[in-house]
């Protein structure tokens, strides 16, 4: 029987943890609030006491918190020998640079940090299209791989600890955008009139953008921000009008304005003409 820790049982901890119980592992969890081990705890799981007894309980500890100060706190309870030899693989979501801090901190008292960015939500750890980003240590990803693999596939980045952290915040800036997107125009749609299971089919294509992103990347990768299929300017008349309609819906127009307010600094800087892509020089200079 394979041993791992798990240390975090929010929703993500918890489809960790359950993921490594259904695959037959020694499974030892950790919470500050105890309570939310009692599930896995019927189903098999053992409960430390102590975060140094989660630790040294053996195998890969998986950190799944809120953020690296909780990490701080929780790794503030013990001292550096419950560290030394560990091997802890960090889901956590933070910043490139506190990720590189952490794997710092750690290898100060003799133990690896692995940074992971699961590009799933907890329903989809254990699933087969499933996708985490590692950077670290390839031998301890390596050595560490088929406990890694139970929860996703594995995308490997590079020795660089913030590397998964980086790609990981970038998804997730547009995934946020892309859902508020989506949510904003829900709103103008339901103060029409127009129940969001009616308009979901309208919303998927609208939403589909591979078109776009791949017709773009190999011209952004080029320079290539000729305004031959779109313009900034004609992006700015089009947004003018979502922006009455909005409005005239009466929804809050805070986030198509912020966009607008965008492309009009793109056409002030003299990019009217150009493709929307030269926006990506604009918002460099922020």
């Amino acid at each position: 029987m394979t041993s791992v820790t798990v240390i975090g049982l929010g929703p993500m901890g918890q489809a960790v943890a359950g993921a490594y119980l259904d695959s037959g592992y020694q499974v030892t969890v950790w919470n500050r609030t105890t309570a939310r081990a009692d599930e896995l705890v019927v189903r098999g799981a053992r409960r430390a006491e102590s975060v140094e007894a989660a630790l040294t309980a053996g195998g890969p500890v998986v950190l799944s918190l809120t953020d690296y100060d909780a990490m701080d706190a929780v790794l503030a309870q013990v001292p550096g020998a419950a560290l030394d030899g560990r091997t802890l693989v960090n889901l956590t979501s933070d910043t490139p640079d506190r990720a590189r801090q952490a794997a710092a901190w750690l290898a100060g008292r003799g133990a690896v940090h692995v940074t992971g960015g699961v590009q799933v939500p907890p329903p989809g750890i254990g699933t087969p299209d499933a996708m985490t980003y590692y950077s670290g240590p390839q031998d301890a990803i390596e050595g560490h791989r088929p406990a890694l693999e139970v929860l996703t596939g594995i995308e490997y980045l590079g020795e660089d600890p913030g590397l998964a952290a980086l790609y990981y915040q970038i998804g997730i800036d547009m995934f946020w955008t892309a859902l508020a997107g989506y949510l904003h125009g829900q709103a103008v749609a339901e103060a029409n009139g127009i129940p969001a299971e009616d308009f979901l089919p309208h919303a998927v294509r609208s939403m589909d953008l591979r078109y776009f992103l791949e017709f773009y990347a190999p011209r952004i990768t080029a320079g290539d921000h000729e305004g031959d299929v779109d313009r900034i300017s004609m992006g700015a008349a089009s947004l003018e009008h979502v922006l009455h309609t909005t409005r005239a819906s009466g929804v809050d127009d805070s986030i198509p304005a912020a966009v607008l307010k965008i492309f009009r600094q793109g056409i002030a800087s003299g990019h009217g003409r150009n493709s929307l892509t030269s926006l990506i020089g604009v918002l460099k200079q922020r």
